[in-house]
């Protein structure tokens, strides 16, 4: 599969926002995912196929610390790496930019993203209860940090 990672654009928010409604119980509104952009703490990638976006990871960084927002792959493009090469690509990104670390929250229930973010080196460090609430679930906190 031929896709490049690159930068949300504006352009690109319609379909980030439908990916959101598609992959969530509680998708963020095509609004909240264009005033990313204005954001200067976020970073947003899409992974990008003849114009269509298949996947999408957003961050916020502060003093040298990233959270992830959201990451999301449409459900036809899944299990294919689309997923981990977002992560690395927005690591690498962040790194590039001085962040030392990022931490993000999961679905306790959702183990082919906890798999993935275990291969990938995050470390589970805590733990928010009733964090989900469609339907109501826990949040495992994890997190990977790196040299610069």
């Amino acid at each position: 599969m031929e896709y490049r990672i690159e930068k949300m654009t504006r352009d690109q928010v319609p379909q980030v926002a439908e990916l959101e409604k598609i992959c969530f119980s509680d998708p963020w509104s095509e609004n909240s995912v264009a005033s990313e952009l204005d954001n200067p703490l976020s970073l947003w990638l899409v992974a990008v196929q003849d114009g269509k976006v298949l996947g999408y990871v957003g961050s916020q960084s502060v003093l040298g610390e990233a959270d992830m927002m959201n990451l999301a792959v449409d459900p036809a493009a899944r299990r294919l790496g689309l997923g981990r090469a977002i992560v690395e690509a927005l690591v690498a990104a962040l790194r590039d930019n001085g962040v030392h670390c990022l931490t993000l929250e999961v679905r306790a229930s959702n183990l082919p993203a906890r798999k993935l973010y275990e291969s990938l080196g995050f470390l589970q460090v805590g733990r928010r209860p009733n964090y989900y609430l469609e339907p109501k679930e826990d949040a495992l906190i994890l997190r990977k940090e790196w040299k610069l």
